[in-house]
Parts: C-alpha cells; structure tokens; sequence
C-alpha cells in the first residue's frame, strides 16, 4: 500500500485489508490471492484480473513492468527509440496505457500513443512502419471482463520470444518501487494519418474484383467495429452490418458469458442476423480484433466455421492468387495441433509449408518467404510482411474477397470446403480438455503420458512423436492426437484430428460420415485416457 501511487487501488488494498482482520468470510483468501507473488512476465506479457495487489493488473504493476521493457530496450541499445503504446476498451485500459507511456518518457523514449481504443494489430503494424524499437498494447484480448493485460512487440513487429521474456522479468525485479518509478507527460499521439495507413494498406489486399457481398459483422462488444467498416469500405465491401447490440465498445461484455468467438453462444446474435438479413457472409471479431471467426450458411442453416476450416480456406485463396514473381518460394506456416491439411494444399501448389510451435511468436518466425499463417484458435496473418501477428480485420477483408470471388462464380464457401475434401480427404478436428483444481497435478499427467503412451487409439496402432519435452504426439495413418498443458489455464489440451480418403465427388458424403463418427470415437477415448 505505501509503494502504490493510485489512491484507488490503495484504498481497495486497505479496505481487504480491513475485511481480513475483521474476518469477513473469504477475505483472508481474497488477499492471500492478490498478494501471493506477481503476475509473471511471459512472451505474452502479463494478463490477470484488475485488482490492487501484486497478483493483479493495476497502475503499480504496469509503472513496475514498463521500467523492466525500459531497461530491456536499453539493454538491447535501443534507448531514445520510438514506443508505440496502444490500448483496447476494457476495464483500466485507458490508465495502463498513460502509465506505460509515462514511464517510458520519463526513460528518455519518444512515445507515441493511439488516439483512442484500437485494435491491436494497428499497434503491431505501427511498430514496423513507424521503424519503431518497441511496441505496446494494453489488452486482455477475449479473456473475461474482469482481466486485462499488457503485450509487447519486439522492433520488427512481432512478440517477443525467450530470451527477452526473461530480460523484461529481471528488470521488473530490478526496479524501485512503483511510486519511485520517474513518470513525465511527454507522449505525443499517433496522428490520424499514421491510423489511415493501416486502413489504406489492408484495405488493397483483396486479390479479386467481385464486390457483390452482404455481411454481418460483430466486434463483440470490442474496439474492432468502427475500423473493420472502415476497412471493408475502402475495400470496396459496402454492404456490411454490426450486431447492434455489440457494436460499441462494452468492458462488461453484457450479451456474452465469454467475449471469445469460439464459445458456445457467443456468435448466436451474429447467426441469428445473418439468417434474417440474409446474408453471404458472417464475421465475428475477438474485442481486440486479433482475431477472425467466420461464420457460413451451409444446407441445413448457418454455422461458425471451426479455426482449422477457415485456415484452409484462406491459404488456399493466398496460394491459388499469390504473384509467383514476387513471392517465387512461398511459406504457410500452422502449428502442431492445427489440421494437416494446410499442408497438403500447399504441397499442390508448389509452395512450402511448415509447423512451429503454438503461438504467433513462433508462427511469424516460420522461415523466409512468409505469406500465410494460422493457427486453429482463430489466429490468421494473412499478410505477415506488413503485420507479424495474427490479425482480425485484414483476414476479415481477404474473407470477403474470398467469399465474393466465389458468389460471382456462382459457387459458396461450403463449395470449396467440399473441393478440398475432394482433393485432400475429409480433415476433421476437435479438441478435449481436462481442468485441474491443483495445477500441481498436470507436470505428472504429462510426464505419465509421455512415458506409458496408448498403444492404440481410434482402433490402430499409434507411434509417439513428441515436438517438446511437455508436449505428447500420437500419430497413426489417418488420425493425429496432440496432448500438452495449456499455456493460460489450469488445463490439460488434446487436439484430434482424423483424415479419411475422398476415392471421388460422389463418395464425400458417406466419407464425411465416416470421419465423424470416428472423431466421436477417439474424442471419448481420449477423454477416458486424460481422467486415467
């Protein structure tokens, strides 16, 4: 409470403070949680809930937190450079954000901060075009509305990777308390000019010239509304209509249990006007607009597309549109447990493809020749020589000129879903997870897992096949289980996938059938294989 230089926090500090010793039920806990550590400084950054206390996202953290970014950059010789400090709408946002720049001008930087709330890859796309040596964004992406966050971008747009995890971490640890943390006014904004360049630059993606599309969009209750219509407009997409009751920024997130676009129910308002409006095209965002859900109107009614779906269908229409003269040894890149076919579809055209590790950091990093990334939780970077990150409003843009291309041929996107199942086999995936009370007993599961393996799974005989120490592959012909712990919650992940062969157009439907009720199969089975 003494070292906290924001009275508010301070006061809710002495009042759970007060609880406790006034044995308020559940106040001793409250703030053994708040005070049990810190929030630890990952390639993500920091993410937690906003609260007081060294365990949560509050002024004192962030002050703390950017002295240790500014003693990395120093340590990386970029003092005196130029930060980009951007924020989304969430609880605190706005505060963080002044803060961070704060520090980092007192620190000697030239720090530009947005306007306003803006989606995070304009920050990650500033940083590369601004020759800027960091970049910064307060945002918690689609955790609840409780948490926020703080990410941070390397001086060529990406995020960071060990070890700079480590260095930012070991500066936080170095620096004097936050109320002692030099903090100046000496920010400028980032003008309206250097916003419109990003608008400009997405909006030139499409490869088509059909237009000729109706859209429903949701920014989730997020800061992606205004500028995924902006882009589309430019782009040449007119017809495009927000969820009303989504469409402005909302930290509370008020028609969803989880602002996540994978959730069950959360697209249900963007489903249901697509139906109405009858449209060609559903698009959600994440709040922070990194992310891209598409959503697709098939014979029996409309349906978000799995990540894995909407990966492949994007890669295909990068490969099938690149300029072979300009990119003569294209790259796509998707992770360990996204599907195999983006594989396949680039084995076809003459392009490389390769798996990293999850997570964009790794992604962006995939080799030379780079034109097309995702991963299956919605992640897409579609254009990874301007934005080195996933990104919601330029996959938002290349979907519709996508799904425009394909209606002026008289064709929809579950058309082209069949035509690579057609040429490539039927890719189903899913995903089992197993939530722990005591996280304490994932490292053993894990360590259990990788030395006794299933021999058999799906009715066949399985090798092991492991990318990392704490991650488990089983792969047999046909059908692939990657097990690992996740990175943000008490959880342990397996992500399946089964392959079955297409021998012609006509065999798609009962081929279909058949892979389904195996991912059944093998969903149940390795659901019992986690519990064991």
């Amino acid at each position: 409470m003494a070292d906290d230089p924001d009275p508010d926090t301070k006061l809710e500090l002495q009042q759970v403070v007060a609880n406790a010793m006034g044995g308020v039920p559940g106040a001793v806990e409250d703030l053994a949680d708040r005070m049990n550590g810190t929030l630890s400084f990952g390639t993500a950054g920091l993410r937690g809930p906003v609260r007081a206390g060294s365990n949560g996202m509050n002024r004192a953290v962030v002050v703390r937190a950017t002295a240790g970014v500014a003693e990395w950059l120093r340590h990386k010789g970029h003092a005196g450079g130029t930060v980009v400090v951007g924020r989304d709408a969430r609880h605190g946002s706005a505060a963080f954000a002044d803060a961070a720049a704060g520090v980092l001008a007192a620190a000697g930087f030239s720090v530009l901060t947005m306007p306003g709330p803006l989606p995070t890859p304009i920050t990650a796309f500033l940083v590369r075009r601004l020759g800027a040596v960091a970049g910064i964004q307060i945002t918690a992406s689609h955790n609840p509305p409780a948490d926020n966050g703080y990410k941070v971008y390397t001086d060529d747009g990406s995020q960071i990777v060990p070890p700079d995890d480590r260095l930012i971490e070991a500066g936080i640890r170095g620096a004097p308390a936050a109320r002692s943390v030099p903090v100046s006014a000496g920010s400028l904004p980032v003008s309206d000019e250097q916003v419109d360049s990003y608008l400009s630059h997405v909006a030139a993606l499409p490869r088509g010239v059909a237009r000729d599309l109706r859209v429903v969009l949701t920014p989730m209750h997020g800061v992606g509304g205004d500028t995924a219509l902006e882009a589309l407009r430019r782009a040449g997409f007119a017809d495009v209509t927000l969820v009303p009751a989504q469409a402005a920024p909302d930290p509370d997130f008020p028609t969803v249990d989880f602002p996540n676009p994978e959730e069950p129910g959360a697209a249900d308002l963007l489903l249901g006007l697509a139906s109405s409006s009858d449209a060609d095209l559903a698009i959600a965002l994440d709040p922070d607009a990194d992310r891209c859900a598409l959503g697709v109107r098939f014979a029996d009614g409309w349906r978000m597309l799995r990540g894995d779906e909407t990966g492949a269908l994007l890669g295909a229409h990068v490969l099938s549109t690149l300029d072979r003269a300009a990119h003569p040894d294209p790259l796509v890149a998707s992770t360990i447990v996204s599907s195999s076919l983006l594989g396949l579809v680039a084995a076809a055209t003459g392009a490389r493809h390769t798996e990293t590790l999850t997570g964009f950091k790794w992604l962006v990093r995939a080799g030379e020749g780079l034109v097309f990334a995702y991963e299956e939780a919605l992640g897409l970077c579609v254009d990874p020589s301007s934005v080195r990150d996933k990104d919601g409003i330029s996959a938002a843009i290349l979907a519709c000129d996508l799904a425009a291309t394909r209606k002026a041929a008289g064709r929809a996107l579950p058309d082209a879903l069949d035509d690579l199942a057609v040429a490539h086999g039927v890719h189903l995936t899913d995903q089992v997870s197993l939530r722990f009370a005591d996280v304490a007993a994932i490292p053993p599961l894990v360590t259990a897992l990788r030395t006794t393996p299933p021999a058999r799974l799906g009715g066949v005989a399985v090798s092991q096949d492991n990318p990392a120490p704490d991650i488990i592959r089983l792969r047999a012909d046909g059908l692939r289980v990657v097990i690992r712990p996740s990175g943000t919650e008490p959880k342990v992940k397996a992500y399946l996938e089964v392959v079955e062969p297409v021998p012609s157009a006509d065999a798609l439907p009962t081929a279909r059938t058949k892979a389904t009720a195996r991912l059944t199969a093998l969903r149940d089975e390795v659901s019992q294989v986690l519990k064991t």
